[in-house]
Formats: structure tokens, sequence, C-alpha cells
């Protein structure tokens, strides 16, 4: 177990002798310093379905662009509840390109409703909170 341990204290330390250094003038040391730029821009984050059939699957489509200068991945999408199925791409969305996030939202109960589907990426710390409502008839 300290060989594991010790393994991985080694290698963050081997990788981080490679992340570019520039001049802290504040502390007269040096600082990591990113230079790597994620960013995603979305189409929208909620959406209102208006009135939909019971028991009729209807698929909710988020759209996001890549506006950064690399790669972002999609680590993560859940849904808030089980009555909603999700799909993402697994592959990094280039710089400049479009990707969708899928949802398949199934309601079994009639009435008003609303739903989150929560993504996490490597563009941003905090998750995406998406949305969409509508009403079961």
């Amino acid at each position: 177990m300290k060989t594991i341990k010790l393994s991985t204290i080694a290698l963050a330390l081997c990788l981080m002798s490679f992340a570019p250094l520039s001049k802290n003038e504040s502390s007269k040391g040096y600082t990591l310093r990113s230079v790597i730029k994620t960013s995603i821009k979305w189409n929208n984050t909620e959406i209102n379905l208006g009135d939909i059939p019971q028991n009729k699957p209807v698929t909710i489509e988020y759209e996001f662009t890549n506006t950064g200068d690399s790669p972002v991945i999609i680590t993560s999408v859940q849904a808030s509840c089980g009555c909603t199925a999700t799909d993402y791409s697994k592959t990094p969305v280039a710089p400049g390109e479009k990707t969708k996030i899928k949802a398949v939202f199934n309601a079994a109960a009639k009435g008003a409703f609303k739903k989150q589907v929560t993504v996490i990426t490597s563009a941003d710390q905090n998750p995406q909170i998406l949305t969409f409502t509508g009403t079961v008839i």
C-alpha cells in the first residue's frame, strides 16, 4: 500500500515538473499558470415542452459549442429521476465543434413537471444544470 502511495506522489511530482511556469511579481517566486483554455456556450439550458402525452417518450436535446482553445470532455450526465434517460458523446469535443446532450423523458403521471439533467465537463468546475418543463396530458 505504501508503494502505491509513493508511486502516486512520484508520478504527480514528475507531471508537475513539466507544467509551464510564469513569474509571479508579488511573491517574487514562480507559480503554475493555466495554458489551456476550455469554455463552452450552451444554445439553451431551459426547454418548455408544453403539453406532452402520457407514456410516450419525448426526446429533448441541449446543444453546446466548444468556444475554447482545447477539446472539451463530457465527464458525466445525470438525470434527476428514473423517468429520464440520457445520452451524450463520449469523445472529446474539438474547439469550434458542437455536440448534443440528449434526454428521453417518459412521463407516467399526469400533471405539470420540472426535471433536471446535470452535466459535468472539463470546461467548468461547476456542473451545468439543464431543465425541461411541461405538462403531461
